[in-house]
C-alpha cells in the first residue's frame, strides 16, 4: 500500500538537494513536449470564409499541391521529432528522476536512451505504447486515459531494462498498475493546486511545478516495482535491479 503523503514526502526530501537539476531536465522535456506539439497544429489563418480554404476556386490546383505537400512533409517532420527524439529524451528524464530517488543524481542520464546500443530498443517499446495508447483514444477518450495509465510505467520499465522487449514492457505496466489506475489518477488531480498556483505567474510558473511531479511519479514508480518484485510479477534481473536496492 502507497499514500501520496509518503510519496510526495520522499520527494521533496529528493529535491531538497537536487532541485535545480531537476528543474533543468523538467525543462528540456517541457520544452521539446511543446516544440512536438506544435508540429502537430498549424495555424492556416482562422475559421469561416478568411481562412485558408476562403476562395480556394481562385487558387491553381498546383498551388493547392504545393500546399498539402508542405503539410504532409510538416506532419512527418513532426511525427519523426516525436519518435526519435522525445519518446527518447521522456525515458532519459524517468532515468533520471529514478536514480536521484536513489541517491543518484546525474544529469547525463537525461541522454540515457542514446548511448551503448539502447536507442533503438527504446525506440521501438516507446513507439509501441504510444501506438497502442493512440487506438485506443481513437476507440473512446475514457478508455484512452484508462490505457494511459495502465502504460504508464513503461518509460520507467524501459529504463530499468532498454531490451527487455516492447510487449514485455508493455505487460509488465499493466500489471504493476491493475488495481492501482484510480490511485495514481486521484495522485495526478492533488498537484491541480500547484498548477493553479503556477498558472498566476503567467503560466511559467508550472515550469516550476514539474520537478515535484516527476520526483513523485519516480517514487511511485519504485513503490510499484517492489511490489512487482515481491509479487513474482517479475525479477531483479528481469529489470536489472541490484539486491541491495
Amino acid at each position: 500500500m502507497w499514500t501520496r503523503k509518503e510519496l510526495k514526502m520522499r520527494a521533496k526530501d529528493v529535491l531538497r538537494t537536487s532541485y535545480w537539476k531537476a528543474f533543468l531536465v523538467s525543462l528540456v522535456i517541457a520544452v521539446v513536449s511543446g516544440f512536438s506539439g506544435c508540429s502537430f497544429n498549424s495555424d492556416f489563418g482562422g475559421g469561416g470564409e478568411e481562412g485558408l480554404f476562403g476562395g480556394m476556386e481562385d487558387v491553381p490546383i498546383a498551388v493547392i499541391v504545393g500546399i498539402i505537400a508542405v503539410a504532409v512533409l510538416a506532419f512527418l517532420l513532426g511525427l519523426a521529432f516525436e519518435i526519435f527524439l522525445r519518446l527518447p529524451l521522456e525515458v532519459g528524464a524517468r532515468q533520471y528522476f529514478k536514480q536521484s530517488a536513489q541517491n543518484d543524481v546525474n544529469m547525463n542520464y537525461l541522454g540515457y536512451s542514446f548511448n551503448k546500443g539502447k536507442y533503438l530498443s527504446i525506440v521501438k517499446g516507446m513507439f509501441w505504447m504510444s501506438f497502442l495508447n493512440f487506438l485506443w483514444f481513437l476507440l473512446l477518450i475514457i478508455p484512452g486515459i484508462v490505457k494511459a495509465y495502465a502504460y504508464g510505467m513503461v518509460p520507467y520499465i524501459l529504463a530499468d531494462n532498454p531490451w527487455i522487449g516492447t510487449r514485455r514492457a508493455v505487460e509488465l505496466s499493466k500489471q504493476m498498475t491493475k488495481g492501482e489506475k484510480w490511485k495514481m489518477f486521484v495522485l495526478d488531480l492533488s498537484f491541480i493546486g500547484w498548477y493553479l498556483l503556477g498558472m498566476l505567474a503567467c503560466f511559467v510558473g508550472i515550469l516550476f511545478v514539474l520537478p515535484y511531479v516527476n520526483a513523485t511519479k519516480a517514487e511511485l514508480y519504485l513503490t510499484l516495482r517492489r511490489k512487482a518484485l515481491e509479487l513474482g510479477l517479475c525479477s531483479r534481473e528481469e529489470l536489472g535491479v541490484p539486491e541491495e536496492v
